[in-house]
């Protein structure tokens, strides 16, 4: 190894110490913006540093260029562009890419003829192209739906067994490729391997999603690492392994959240079609805005619950302006967070944190569930399966054991929806036929201006 090569890995192993503080950081948000900023500069430097590898040609560098500003344009544009809305499916795409940069190295590894049969190398690169396709072509199909260009989720006739089949013809190519190196087999191998990614995340609904992309990136990882080996990357094997770690953990807390197993996420999708079930007693009760601003007004502790209806319908300002106007009365306003609500981890936490909610008025499941029997509004906005009681009375229920918020335990709850359907899961909320609750219906940013205008009449 010459000098430059010392250097260059010098440099690469300073990188995956940047990324282990900068992800050790955003783990909390009052240091999430500097774990950023640490990890961009580990991602400069090791940029930097690849264009010194010895051996490169001016084609290699020239390919990397290039590559850099098409990329670097296109993430600009949509950095730019896209709305705090739509980052579930931006951050499904993001993953996505990392699993297919994986893959494509190690397609590029076999066609250079860079890697012996038979040898750990070409085991190691078979795995990372595995689960860096499955990785790629599942994050497209959770792009899809998140972003409503597949609606409905797409279910395969005995859809296990030909899941089962695809995985042993996946992994049987896998073998041959490892064995003899065939160019066909590879191609084979690769179209395999990225059917496999869309026909296991078709099914799911977006009742899983945010398990779904956790584990998703949990696979970019994964692939990530292991394709490093093939290069002999210091920074790729690390920063794959430390994204692997962490994307596991977050796959396993967030499955804990639902109460679902992984595999049940994978094998028994909830698929977001209407569930039969028995009748639930009571009626919906509708509220007028007037009437939600006066339980508000004379209320001394309001919890808010949001979800996704306040993602899609942008209210997250309106709801802050509607929180400060409150606050400003000497009303007690906490935010109630769970793990799963809307499309991705920490959906509602980054809404919330974009529309200027300071981070100690946000307070996750565990914290605050007690305190929703002393509360005398819960403010439900956009969330459904997160508050559904179903989840602890009903044994035949899909969501059946998953930790809720308790909102139906404030002595009154407050429910902004767009319309009388069931949730995402497909299943009926009890919470929405229960004495104690109302409900107020319309786009949850319109539903809380208005509450917010006849608020400061009463004042």
């Amino acid at each position: 190894m010459n000098a430059t090569m010392i250097v260059v890995n010098a440099i690469y192993i300073l990188v995956a110490v940047l990324f282990i503080f900068g992800l050790k950081a955003m783990s909390s948000p009052v240091t999430a913006k500097r774990g950023i900023q640490w990890a961009g500069v580990g991602m400069v430097l090791a940029t930097l540093a690849t264009f010194f590898v010895p051996g490169l040609s001016m084609m290699n560098i020239m390919l990397m260029v290039v590559a850099m500003v098409i990329g670097g344009g296109i993430a600009l544009y949509f950095g730019k562009t896209v709305k705090m809305t739509d980052m579930p499916q931006m951050v499904a795409i993001y993953n996505g890419m990392g699993g297919g940069a994986a893959g494509l190295i190690a397609a590029i590894e076999f066609a250079g003829g860079h890697v012996e049969a038979l040898s750990a190398t070409a085991v190691i690169a078979v795995l990372g192209a595995l689960i860096g396709s499955v990785a790629f072509s599942g994050s497209v199909i959770a792009f899809l739906k998140l972003q409503g260009i597949m609606n409905k989720a797409l279910k395969v006739p005995m859809g296990n067994l030909v899941n089962a089949i695809v995985a042993l013809v996946t992994v049987a190519l896998g073998v041959l490729v490892v064995v003899t190196l065939n160019p066909v087999a590879v191609v084979l191998f690769f179209v395999a391997a990225l059917a496999l990614g869309v026909l296991i995340v078709s099914p799911i609904g977006g009742a899983d999603m945010p398990v779904v992309i956790s584990l998703l990136n949990a696979f970019t990882g994964l692939a990530v690492g292991f394709e490093g080996y093939v290069l002999g990357n210091p920074a790729l094997i690390i920063a794959g392994i430390v994204v692997g770690a962490s994307g596991t953990l977050l796959t396993t807390l967030m499955a804990k959240a639902m109460n679902r197993p992984i595999r049940n996420v994978i094998f028994t999708p909830i698929t977001g079609e209407v569930q039969e079930g028995h009748q639930l007693e009571g009626t919906m009760k509708e509220m007028s805005a007037m009437d939600a601003a006066a339980s508000l007004r004379y209320a001394q502790k309001v919890i808010i619950c949001p979800g996704y209806g306040m993602a899609v319908a942008g209210a997250q300002h309106k709801i802050w302006e509607l929180t400060k106007l409150l606050q400003s009365e000497g009303i007690e306003v906490k935010f109630a967070i769970h793990p799963v609500a809307g499309r991705m981890p920490g959906h509602m936490n980054v809404l919330l944190a974009e529309a200027g909610v300071p981070y100690d008025d946000i307070f996750d499941l565990d914290e605050i569930n007690d305190e929703f029997s002393e509360a005398d509004v819960a403010l439900v906005i956009g969330a459904n399966d997160t508050v559904n009681p179903v989840a602890r009375t009903d044994k035949s229920s899909p969501i059946y054991g998953m930790p809720i918020l308790n909102a139906d335990k404030a002595h009154e709850c407050i429910v902004i929806k767009r319309g009388k359907g069931a949730g995402y899961s497909g299943i009926q909320n009890a919470l929405f036929f229960a004495e104690n609750t109302k409900m107020l219906y319309g786009s949850a940013q319109q539903a809380v201006a208005d509450i917010t205008t006849n608020l400061k009449t009463l004042l």
